[in-house]
């Protein structure tokens, strides 16, 4: 499965280029499962400490200012901004 021109597993090295200090164990997940889950994770704020989590749209607009102003390529940051908005609606429609 592909998003955009990329495929899961190219993305997730996009991922990991920009978040370099994100332990991100893909052991018998797919690269689409644990890209959508360390977006996920991303997004809610699970890598902070319970209180000072900021908000998922907080933690959204943080991820897509790091993704823009990153050195990957405009298709790679167009692709995970892609990502991100489907995991971001996800979360807004299971609250």
């Amino acid at each position: 499965m592909t998003i955009g021109d990329f495929t899961f597993d190219e993305l997730l090295t996009e991922y990991r280029m920009i978040w370099n200090n994100r332990l991100l164990a893909a052991s018998d997940r797919s690269s689409e499962d644990t890209l959508k889950e360390a977006v996920k994770r991303e997004l809610l704020d699970e890598n902070s400490h319970p209180r000072i989590r900021k908000s998922k749209f907080e933690k959204y607009y943080s991820a897509i200012n790091r993704i823009t102003q990153s050195t990957i390529s405009n298709e790679a940051k167009v692709s995970l901004i892609h990502l991100h908005n489907g995991v971001m609606e996800q979360l807004i429609k299971e609250s």
